[in-house]
């Protein structure tokens, strides 16, 4: 799951969207011009509720993609350099970032959260994975003990 950097090992993770938010404000554009246009159609013909209860719709429609497109792009990324494990969390556009020392660092699984991995250093705590598979967490979880005891 790692791939070599210049400082040692990263590991990225995202959520599993089809849809970029640049291809989904496309669509959005293309959906709402066809829309308006039946729309425009029909109120030219005289029916005049169909152009606002369009506009009302694609207004809907709009609000939901704008969640989806806040968080297609949210991912964990994991780096473990000499010495270092970096933990940075993107949520919404915000962005988190958490160092351990790489030699008191633990990682388990944690029990409560779904068994998503977990990184401890002292008093501090991060959990990560989960854009990942459950299947897969204990994979993650093994390979960076690995990258940690190497690194």
């Amino acid at each position: 799951m790692a791939h070599a950097t210049d400082n040692g090992l990263q590991w990225t993770l995202r959520r599993n969207c089809s849809v970029t938010p640049a291809q989904l404000w496309w669509t959005y554009g293309l959906l709402c011009a066809v829309s308006l246009a039946v729309a425009g159609f029909f109120w030219w013909q005289g029916a005049t509720l169909v152009l606002p209860f369009a506009a009302l719709e694609l207004l809907a429609v709009g609000v939901a993609f704008l969640f989806y497109a806040r968080h297609a792009v949210d991912r964990e990324q994991i780096r473990v350099s000499p010495g270092l494990l970096v933990v940075e969390r993107e949520v919404a556009g915000r962005v988190s970032r958490s160092e351990f020392p790489g030699p008191w660092v633990e990682i388990a699984l944690s029990r409560e959260a779904g068994q998503l991995v977990e990184v401890r250093s002292g008093v501090r705590s991060e959990r990560v994975g989960r854009y990942l598979r459950a299947d897969l967490r204990p994979a993650l979880a093994r390979e960076l003990r690995r990258a940690l005891a190497y690194g």
